[in-house]
């Protein structure tokens, strides 16, 4: 679906960009491994002299830089980021290699040590069941921390504050263009007066009056003469200086409600994919007298229930949309000899024009030519009655001229703007906005209790669609998603253990990663968006399954070596704590600037020393809850991984050591063991 094509490009990237993950680690890190690695005594040894050529080659060329900065800002910036490279290889020598000779030397040791004594302890007896026991159980209690006591709130897509406020403006159809554009004006004073504190942080404001009028979401380019629109845009992130375009957003809500006569929208544009509106019902059935009547009726009941956050619930059908019906008297017109078709024809080409007769041509173009009937000549009904008709009667072969007024009357009427179908069924829909500051899928909840206290005639069916229908679609195939990774991942790990017990051990330390997840939110109290959450536990789950394997792999290696199955289990423990941690603090440190939307100008920075640091913006509210939702379940799944994995481990071999024995006692109880030995 066109969520699918949204999000395509990030697999794909990651697809990608792991295969050429493939390629360094096969071929290019080895010989790096050898052209540059050294001993850790020889790296302890090196003197600031071995800098000795990168300083030269690094300070001539920031020499060079600045020679031609006369000519461009860049060669200054580039002198500065060069010479910044000299004073980061000293820092290196004289400030961060101890920091690491320190760390490695001293603290991961110690780690390793402390590690060591605790898998040890937590290997002996039951202890492995009691960790197993205590992990199910903070699963439970964790999902039941979020999902019971603090219900998340839960979205499709990620909204923040908005760059852009759209102020809707809908006439009865008809209303002529001049009163429409007197309305707008009013409503502008109306705009101006609600921004007039905030206009350090407002870019522009714009009306469109019948042309790009339509909705924000869905644009239409027919124009509307009973239709403006007022879209205010807000500065960038950086600029707004701590102001919240939201609050400035609810100013304007507040400002321009009091319009009688008017239809007014106030809304924001929406983050992800176009989807259909947060609030959207569809009330379905063959008789269309009926749908207008329920669906008026249902209107009426939502507005009454006191379902707080939806903004200006209206219908789709438009039942006073005004039309000139010209009424034919088949007798007249058949004495005439004249048929509707051509008087269809002459009053089309009156009111539209008989386009192409002829071709007005230039030097380099032709166009077309479009006649129709003068605009003074074609405003009113009555000139329209005295439109001439030119035909040649059929029956007489005589060429004629009568007036419409002859065989045609003109009178007013209100009808549909139009008839939908969805399924070929007629369908009245009934849609709306989420006021800012409350949630879609609380209020939808809310509405499907309602809706079930509604007694439907049969034939009839109110649906929930829109946003909250993609909503679900999305979420069934997340889940669908995760269960096909899930299944490819264990078919890979079959493969590459030759053992269906083993990926289970892995696939255990991914379902109790979920604590991290459930316990973050819960603490955080973030809201939990369902395309990002779902993506990120989709990425956590692969980093959690390349952890248990470097773990399981090294196990299994220590066994084949001649370690006994415990010594084994915690030598690779304490051998492959530290590619686990390190794999873990660096996805967890990588993904806390895009976390928090940590914002740096490295061009200002080196051309004009201003950084313009700041944290925040509209990345963060869309990838900030994918790159939380990786960090709180590393937290807990690399523990898991390194404690819970090894009594999984042990508690397998005992499982396999009693079956063994069931079969050894089998065999010789039924004497099977002792034949063909002799005495």
């Amino acid at each position: 679906g066109i969520v699918g094509k949204f999000m395509y490009f990030l697999p794909v990237t990651l697809i990608i960009t792991l295969f050429a993950s493939l390629v360094v680690a096969f071929i290019i890190n080895p010989v790096f491994a050898v052209s540059f690695m050294k001993r850790d005594h020889e790296v302890k040894n090196q003197s600031i002299r071995k800098y000795k050529k990168s300083f030269i080659v690094l300070g001539i060329i920031a020499l060079l830089c600045y020679a031609f900065s006369f000519k461009t800002a860049t060669a200054f910036g580039l002198g500065n980021f060069f010479v910044v490279c000299i004073l980061l290889l000293v820092t290196i020598h004289y400030a961060i290699n101890p920091l690491i000779h320190l760390f490695q030397d001293g603290f991961l040791p110690r780690l390793k040590s402390g590690y060591t004594k605790m898998i040890h302890y937590v290997l002996i007896g039951n202890r492995p069941r009691m960790v197993l026991v205590g992990s199910i159980l903070l699963l439970v209690i964790s999902g039941f921390l979020l999902f019971g006591l603090r219900t998340p709130k839960v979205d499709f897509f990620p909204q923040g504050d908005p760059n852009f406020a759209f102020i809707s403006c809908e006439l009865p159809a008809g209303t002529d263009l001049k009163n429409t554009d007197s309305i707008t004006k009013i409503l502008e004073t109306k705009v101006y007066d609600a921004i007039k504190d905030d206009t350090a942080i407002i870019e522009s404001v714009i009306s469109n009056v019948a042309i790009g009028a339509g909705d924000p979401q869905n644009p239409d380019r027919t124009p509307q003469s009973h239709k403006s629109k007022i879209t205010v845009a807000f500065k960038e992130f950086e600029f707004r200086h701590g102001k919240s375009s939201l609050a400035v957003l609810q100013k304007i809500r507040a400002q321009v409600t009091s319009l009688p006569g008017t239809q007014i929208t106030v809304e924001q544009e929406r983050g992800g994919p176009p989807t259909g509106k947060a609030i959207n019902i569809e009330i379905t059935g063959e008789n269309f007298d009926s749908l207008i009547a329920i669906s008026a009726r249902l209107k009426s009941t939502i507005n009454k229930s006191g379902i707080k956050g939806i903004d200006n619930l209206k219908s789709d059908l438009v039942l006073n949309k005004p039309e000139l019906k010209v009424e034919i008297n088949a007798e007249k017109a058949q004495r005439e000899g004249v048929t509707v078709g051509q008087l269809g024809m002459a009053l089309f080409s009156a009111l539209n024009g008989n386009r192409n007769p002829s071709k007005f041509r230039d030097d380099d173009d032709e166009i077309p030519i479009n006649v129709r009937l003068a605009k003074a000549y074609r405003d009113k009904p009555e000139d329209l009655l005295n439109l001439i008709l030119a035909f040649r009667d059929m029956t007489t072969g005589q060429f004629r001229q009568i007036p419409l007024s002859s065989v045609a009357t003109v009178k007013f009427e209100n009808n549909f703007s139009g008839i939908n179908r969805k399924n070929q069924k007629r369908v009245v829909t009934l849609g709306s906005n989420v006021v800012s500051g409350f949630n879609g899928n609380e209020i939808n909840a809310q509405l499907k209790d309602l809706f079930t206290q509604i007694k439907m005639p049969d034939g009839y069916e109110i649906k929930q669609t829109g946003e909250q229908e993609d909503q679900k679609e999305t979420s069934d195939f997340l889940g669908m998603a995760f269960l096909a990774t899930i299944a490819l991942m264990f078919m890979i790990i079959v493969i590459q253990f030759n053992s269906a017990s083993k990926p289970l051990i892995i696939f255990a330390t991914i379902i109790f990663s979920l604590i991290g997840v459930f316990i973050g939110y819960f603490v955080s109290g973030d809201k939990m968006i369902i395309v990002m959450t779902g993506v990120g536990i989709m990425a956590l789950a692969g980093i959690v399954v390349k952890n248990g394997i470097i773990l399981i792999e090294f196990i299994d290696e220590l066994i084949a070596r001649g370690y006994k199955t415990k010594d084994a289990i915690i030598e690779g423990g304490a051998t492959r704590m530290t590619p686990v941690i390190l794999t873990a603090s660096a996805a967890i440190l990588g993904l806390i600037p895009l976390a928090l939307g940590v914002n740096i100008d490295f061009g200002g920075l080196f051309m004009h020393g201003k950084p313009n640091m700041y944290v925040g913006g509209e990345s963060v509210v869309f990838w900030g809850p994918l790159a939380w939702t990786i960090i709180y379940g590393l937290v807990i799944a690399t523990f898991l991984t390194l404690v819970v994995s090894p009594c999984l481990y042990l508690m397998r071999f005992r499982l396999k050591q009693k079956q063994v024995h069931r079969r050894l006692r089998k065999k010789i109880v039924n004497g099977e063991y002792f034949k063909g030995m002799e005495d």
